[in-house]
């Protein structure tokens, strides 16, 4: 970093008055001692003028006057104005670092910011398809080898809900039609086996003669491409981005899109939470717990279609 650079940095902050001299040092420390890049210096610099801020609000004049609880009383401040998880775990790496360097030049005794946990950012459900617009995009019309090939790839994974790693690395050895299964390679090289619907038999054994004509050597991957290799992630993306449009998808569908929808869809008409977690593979049920909140949703706009004195009124937060 050069000598401008640093003289920017530094008439950034100049007309902050609390902490000035204190936060030119630590400015110049990120840039010439450790060498931050520049997005990470001003994300510092931002989310240290929020702690300046607050600190002048409330006459914090000290920074070894400031403790535990105000840095508690700052996070709670900030969450109310609308800062998420994500973001003031970056506010307090920030304070937690320029503390840690005012304590190493003696203008501190300890961190308060050390054992503050910022609160966690609610987990984002994931977009699903409802059964309708599932049941329109797999149904690809056509007797072409890729729309035989993609036909039965997507069938197969909506069918049991396969993660996209898994339905590329299937062989053809893992498919058994008679008995309608599939054995499947998790994470962590676990294996289990699944029950395959009649609509993703039909489109297997549609498949598997265009298959044979194109297998140049000898590969036992079940979906290959039109050159008689395994069939990539890459690949498999790029046409579900295509037949999104062709199948008149009113947004795009990813492979994990129809395997979330698969879980939404057995939830709702099982009930069965155990049983969805099997079918995936998660390791633990709570990975599984979030296609609750899905059928809840599901049941809630079901509730207010059907029941007569229904009609709840959104929160003001929904609206």
């Amino acid at each position: 970093m050069n000598d401008k650079a640093i003289e920017k940095n530094d008439d950034e902050i100049e007309n902050v008055s609390l902490f000035n001299q204190e936060l030119k040092s630590f400015i110049i420390y990120i840039t010439t001692e450790k060498q931050l890049s520049i997005h990470t210096q001003t994300n510092y610099k931002r989310d240290l003028e929020k702690f300046i801020q607050y600190c002048t609000t409330y006459s914090l004049t000290q920074l070894n006057t400031i403790k535990v609880q105000h840095i508690r009383q700052m996070v709670a401040h900030f969450h109310r104005k609308g800062l998420g998880g994500k973001s003031l775990s970056r506010w307090l790496s920030a304070l937690r670092s320029f503390f840690e360097f005012a304590i190493r030049n003696a203008w501190m005794t300890n961190n308060p910011a050390d054992a503050i946990q910022a609160p966690k950012s609610p987990k984002k459900l994931p977009k699903t398809l409802d059964v309708d617009q599932a049941a329109q995009f797999v149904s690809i019309k056509g007797d072409s080898v890729l729309a035989l090939r993609d036909r039965a790839l997507l069938e197969l994974i909506y069918s049991s809900g396969l993660r996209l790693a898994e339905a590329v690395g299937l062989n053809i050895l893992d498919i058994d039609l008679n008995d309608a299964l599939v054995t499947v390679t998790g994470k962590g090289n676990k294996t289990r086996v699944l029950p395959i619907g009649s609509h993703a038999i039909t489109a297997i054994k549609a498949w598997l003669p265009q298959r044979k004509l194109y297998l140049k050597t000898e590969n036992a991957a079940l979906f290959i491409t039109q050159r008689g290799t395994r069939i990539t992630h890459r690949a498999v993306q790029l046409r579900m981005q295509q037949l999104s449009i062709r199948q008149g998808m009113d947004t795009p569908v990813h492979p994990h899109m129809l395997r979330h929808s698969f879980a939404s869809h057995m939830l709702e008409s099982s009930s069965d939470l155990r049983l969805v977690q099997e079918m995936l593979g998660h390791a633990n049920i709570s990975t599984t717990q979030i296609y609750t909140h899905l059928d809840f949703q599901h049941l809630a706009k079901v509730y207010d279609s059907a029941h007569p004195r229904a009609q709840r009124k959104k929160n003001v937060d929904d609206q």
